[in-house]
């Protein structure tokens, strides 16, 4: 079972990984490239397919086609969260080395975004005050490493339940010991 998680988690770490680097990259050279929560998750949701992947092959391959779903959960919870420490560390290296100024160019995105989409100056200043707020937070690597689990893991989360519960599958009875045990009766009749 942990040769599939660290599998698994791997394989999802360096699509998310990937992700968030090309995004990343895309973002700081290409000034037309507006990043949005739908690429991110979209990212996230390719990679945590992996989840899927890693409790169906336990499933059938270690576990004769059957597993309950706290197994299924407990290995899909393990892959998400393989995957969104490498997303938490990925974007902690990006951050410190590449791209320290990202909560001033994440505060001019939200600004032009909402000045784009007609906003009051006193809903441009409300969104402007939830920035500043992540801005103070940014100033802690404790509350930046927190802050990028909670875009990551509880999506993780979501997806482990809904794949233990498609694939949870009870074991089959044996017919065949059923099969000699109704052979055996019938020859001490």
């Amino acid at each position: 079972m942990k040769k599939i998680i660290i599998k698994n988690g791997l394989i999802a770490s360096a699509l998310v990984v990937l992700f968030m680097v090309i995004s990343t990259y895309l973002w700081k050279t290409d000034p037309n490239f507006k990043p949005t929560a739908v690429y991110g998750f979209t990212g996230m949701l390719i990679a945590f397919a992996f989840i899927f992947i890693g409790i169906k092959s336990y499933r059938d391959n270690e576990n004769n086609g059957a597993i309950s779903f706290g197994k299924a959960f407990k290995i899909g919870s393990l892959i998400a969260l393989i995957a969104s420490t490498c997303y938490v560390l990925a974007w902690l290296i990006l951050y410190y080395n590449f791209i320290p100024d990202f909560m001033d160019l994440y505060s001019k995105c939200v600004v032009d975004d909402a000045k784009a989409a007609g906003e009051s100056a006193q809903q441009i200043n409300a969104k402007l005050a939830e920035v500043n707020m992540m801005k103070e937070w940014y100033k802690n690597p404790l509350y930046i490493i927190l802050l990028t689990f909670m875009e990551i893991l509880p999506l993780g989360i979501i997806v482990a339940l809904i794949c233990s519960l498609i694939l949870m599958r009870k074991a089959k009875p044996n017919t065949e010991n059923k099969i000699s045990e109704n052979q055996n009766l019938k020859t001490e009749s």
